[in-house]
């Protein structure tokens, strides 16, 4: 079962978290910023996910802390139910219309982190979350699954409309990445023979 339970606690932060790739998209996430949450719920339910997060801290300070650990532990989650990584396809990626919004997200799950976001949002807030976070959402997300993840909406009027687009088009791109291609059951997908 490629299942990962992930218990991140830090003097800022208190993360329980539970991730089954081979889900049906169920969630309950409660991050104690509830946009967060609904993006959150939206990675599970394109991806296919099963996901489960609580997550506590100091919210009283800044978002930071939660929003990048929240990405730190998915990451963790994500490389730790791939264990070795063979037969996955290891890449994906998903262009995402959401109304009037394009976005597109690539993944690849290689072994080397590297983060490139563009969300053209330009406002601070976007229901309560603190917009600048999700770039570090995701780079926290690509640090600690070893993976690149680029980011980028293409156009779009709605800033709301902007960052879910994003995060369906990124739940949809690491359901790609993460699928087994029986073909290649039993190689790692790479000619270096390492991820």
């Amino acid at each position: 079962m490629r299942r990962a339970v992930i218990d991140r606690r830090t003097a800022e932060t208190q993360i329980a978290l539970r991730l089954n790739l081979d889900g049906t998209g169920r969630f309950e996430n409660r991050t104690g910023i509830r946009f967060l949450d609904h993006m959150l719920d939206l990675v599970a339910r394109h991806g296919g996910f099963d996901l489960t997060v609580q997550a506590t801290g100091d919210l009283d300070v800044d978002q930071h802390h939660i929003v990048e650990d929240v990405g730190i532990a998915l990451g963790e989650a994500v490389s730790q139910a791939l264990g070795t990584r063979k037969g996955i396809n290891r890449a994906g990626y998903f262009v995402m219309p959401m109304d009037e919004t394009l976005a597109v997200v690539a993944i690849d799950l290689g072994g080397r982190p590297a983060t490139v976001v563009d969300t053209k949002v330009r406002v601070r807030l976007v229901g309560d979350l603190q917009t600048e976070l999700v770039h570090d959402f995701f780079e926290g997300f690509a640090n600690a699954a070893r993976a690149n993840v680029h980011v980028k909406v293409l156009y779009g009027r709605s800033n709301h409309h902007k960052i879910e687009a994003c995060f369906k088009a990124f739940g949809r791109a690491l359901r790609v990445a993460c699928a087994k291609d029986k073909r290649l059951a039993k190689m790692l997908p790479s000619t270096k023979g390492l991820l």
